[in-house]
């Protein structure tokens, strides 16, 4: 027996029914329970995937900025497995930094329709490609010592009725499209965890469904980690145990601190828990919180290194995809170029997604700022924001706020008692994100003698922006705040007194580029017994449209980009889209800045396809994804040439809604059945002969390649590898990344079969002439 696995046994021995029992649930929001008189300390969660997603709001973690990589719909669309497994080595660096050992990721659910809410953050429509990119990332992250969490296992496409509805597909659907994935993953990445889903499948909770966690993951697949739930995700007592489920997070425990009660009751065997409490163990043996010399040395880690910077850049210029370049418009040539039009919303800002893998950026590049340094200062670069895009300000990066003395990015948070923002705070900290959660717990944890029903707090600093202009400051409370700006009441919510609820507020005021605003909030935390939450919102431009001041500067300017997509929280967890158009008036917006400069390019930021109906106008179309922190600048790379787009969709993009399989059924209500079957994204396209608007695979290059002596066996058996051989040459000017695609069809199958299938991709980079 190994000496782990000695250890191990030898601990177990030594704890009694309670114990064991307490180790099957979280002990607080991130952290296992630790019994360290047994030697068993606590293994440190943390949401993922695309960075390390670190909360002041939970004093067990460290706190602080991480490096915002692009989300998983941009790694997808890399197509490199190796640039994938160097994420994940950074991502373990990052992880190790803010005292963390799982990391919980990769997301590889399947983009079965264009609208759930959390496409932006999974791997693509194909279970091939996803599973090697899963892989991929779980063995860089693993390789320095961090834990993945594969998820969500399984069938989790959608975000409605998540909580409790049913996934109801057929036993050949299952495996031929949504398991294969995760069996890949599982066996060539053998990741610490496998985190299964909220969703029921065919009926039975996948927490508590033993066809998925024993008898295909475990006993099929020779999975040998740790199954965790998602946060909240445990319905049972006895049941999910007997499934194969071994920790409950989060903690403190809902549901199995009845579990030493149901051993007694001879609802479930002993051996039962101790073989839930061996995995839990074997995590933290692994994660080297298993007594001494047990589990393998971890190291401090680093977080926003000029590396992981760099490595955000080269993801994001990877995964920006060329859809159109019918007029040869790009790449720019900076020399010619005197005047620029930068038009849309996200122009001056970095959108991301919604939900558990929002996080905080140590900084985020805008595309404004970013064609600013290209260019330099002789070059004329304007900004317009065209149209608001809902109601609502998007949260800004950290990064505009500075603490009042200068010295650190954020606000300044003083804690007062008294319900009032008077005197000497009991204590102050800075805070990472203007998206702030606060518990109970750990409100009184960073500040002892809080009383956290009867608290306000200040929040002050200096705001700077990129662009002059009026700027929306709204904000959405669980109480009641007043808001100043350089010493002016911008807004306060009604009433400005204890015992309210959630209240919201809004104001316009002008900002200057480069000046220090002086920003103050005050805050009084009501109800008794709910969180604390304030959302400060920031966007450039006053509600309503500014398009005729957009089509005016595309018209005088040299070249004009207009961006188009979501803004932060568009796409998001918890909700998914309703339909597949841009929302506000971007369309309109669009369609006439073409009107007015047909060369003008158009960016895309979103992480699902959405309806263009402006496309047979636009001849250059790039999708940019949501790029992360260093998006900006990889985006003015591709723009002007110092880089060949070489990303490819990893989801096909019809062209309008009703040609997706998924139409009539999605998202369906207590159930929601894939009637579509294994015809799920191409699959469908290909097969049905329905036109996608741009289908998988599809991408654009500054360069060109030839393919030439394809060689393919005659005669191969079944079971055994095949072996496709083929040169590809780079016969154009530039230097580029080619991904050459093998797809395999069946034409003499005795059941309906796609007309092909994605079976093997290799990225290969030339320099001109090179093969």
């Amino acid at each position: 027996m190994p000496k782990v696995d000695k250890k191990i046994e030898a601990i177990l021995r030594k704890l009694t029914l309670d114990e064991k029992c307490r180790l099957l649930s979280g002990r607080d929001m991130w952290g296992t329970a630790a019994i360290p008189e047994k030697g068993i300390g606590s293994v440190m969660l943390t949401d993922g995937p695309h960075g390390v997603r670190t909360e002041s709001s939970h004093p067990s973690r460290r706190s602080g900025p991480a490096t915002y990589f692009p989300t998983g719909a941009g790694m997808a669309a890399t197509w490199d497995i190796e640039l994938l497994r160097r994420l994940g080595v950074a991502l373990a660096e990052e992880t190790k930094a803010y005292g963390c050992d799982v990391l919980l990721g990769p997301c590889v659910n399947l983009v079965r329709s264009p609208l759930a809410g959390r496409n932006f953050e999974t791997l693509s429509e194909d279970p091939f490609l996803a599973g090697r990119l899963a892989a991929a990332y779980i063995q860089g992250l693993q390789s320095r010592g961090v834990g993945a969490s594969l998820k969500h296992y399984a069938c989790n496409n959608q975000e409605t009725e998540r909580m409790r509805g049913s996934s109801v597909l057929d036993e050949r659907t299952l495996r031929e499209i949504y398991l294969p994935h995760f069996e890949h993953a599982v066996k060539e990445g053998r990741p610490w965890t496998v985190m299964c889903a909220y969703n029921r499948v065919n009926g039975v909770y996948a927490s508590e469904n033993r066809h998925l966690l024993t008898e295909i993951l475990r006993e099929e697949w020779g999975y040998d980690g740790l199954v965790v739930s998602d946060w909240g995700a445990n319905h049972s007592v006895f049941a999910s145990v007997a499934a194969g489920l071994d920790l409950e997070m989060p903690g403190p425990s809902a549901l199995y601190r009845h579990l030493p009660q149901a051993v007694g009751n001879w609802q479930i065997e002993e051996e039962q828990i101790d073989q839930a409490v061996r995995r839990v163990l074997t995590l933290a043996a692994r994660a080297g919180k298993l007594g001494k010399g047990v589990g393998r040395a971890r190291g401090k880690g680093c977080a926003n290194t000029p590396a992981h910077q760099k490595l955000a850049r080269a993801l994001a210029e990877e995964s920006i995809t060329l859809l159109k370049n019918a007029g040869g418009v790009l790449p720019l040539d900076a020399k010619r170029i005197h005047s620029v039009a930068l038009i849309g919303l996200n122009a001056a800002g970095v959108p991301q997604g919604g939900g558990s893998s929002a996080l905080t950026a140590p900084y985020l590049v805008s595309p404004l700022r970013a064609v600013r340094e290209l260019l330099g200062p002789d070059a004329e670069v304007n900004y317009c924001f065209g149209c608001e895009l809902s109601g609502k300000a998007p949260v800004p990066s950290i990064n505009v706020f500075t603490t009042p003395d200068g010295k650190w990015t954020g606000l300044l948070g003083e804690y007062f008692n008294g319900g009032v923002c008077k005197g000497k705070p009991l204590g102050s900290r800075i805070e990472s994100t203007p998206d702030i959660w606060l518990v109970a717990e750990a409100a009184t944890q960073a500040f002892p003698g809080l009383d956290f029903d009867n608290m306000a707090v200040r929040l002050s600093g200096i705001l700077q922006v990129e662009a002059d202009g009026p700027y929306q400051i709204d904000l959405d409370v669980q109480g009641s705040a007043r808001v100043w700006v350089d010493g002016r009441p911008a807004f306060e919510t009604r009433p400005f007194e204890p015992d309210v609820g959630w209240q919201s507020g809004k104001a316009i005021v002008k900002l200057k580029a480069g000046t220090r605003h002086v920003f103050r909030l005050e805050y009084i935390h009501s109800p008794p017994g709910t969180p604390m939450h304030v959302r400060i919102g920031l966007g450039h431009g006053a509600t309503g449209t500014a398009i005729p001041e957009a089509v005016a500067l595309a018209r005088r300017c040299d070249v004009a980009v207009v961006f188009a997509g979501f803004v932060d929280g568009m796409e998001s967890e918890c909700y998914d889209r309703k339909d597949m158009r841009l929302p506000g008036a971007q369309d309109e917006l669009v369609s006439a800045v073409l009107d007015a400069n047909p060369d003008s390019i158009v960016v895309l930021n979103t992480g699902a396809p959405v309806e263009m109906p402006w496309e047979t106008k636009a001849d250059t179309i790039l999708q940019a994804y949501y790029p992360g922190m260093e998006g900006g600048r990889a985006l003015a790379n591709i723009l002007f040439g110092k880089v060949s787009p070489s990303g490819r969709l990893a989801a096909t993009y019809p062209r309008r809604l009703e040609d997706n399989p998924t139409h009539s059924t999605f998202p369906g209500g207590r159930e929601s059945r894939y009637d579509e079957g294994i015809f799920v994204g191409y699959r469908h396209y290909d097969t049905r002969k329905v036109a996608p608007l741009f289908p998988f695979g599809h991408g654009l290059s500054y360069t060109e390649f030839t393919y030439s002596e394809i060689r393919i066996p005659h005669r191969v058996r079944a079971g055994q590898p095949v072996k496709v051989r083929l040169s590809v040459k780079n016969t154009g000017r530039r230097r580029g990344k080619e991904v050459v695609q093998l797809y395999v069809g069946d034409p003499e199958a005795s059941v309906p079969r796609p007309e092909k299938e994605l079976k093997g991709f290799a990225k290969v980079d030339l320099r001109p002439g090179e093969t």
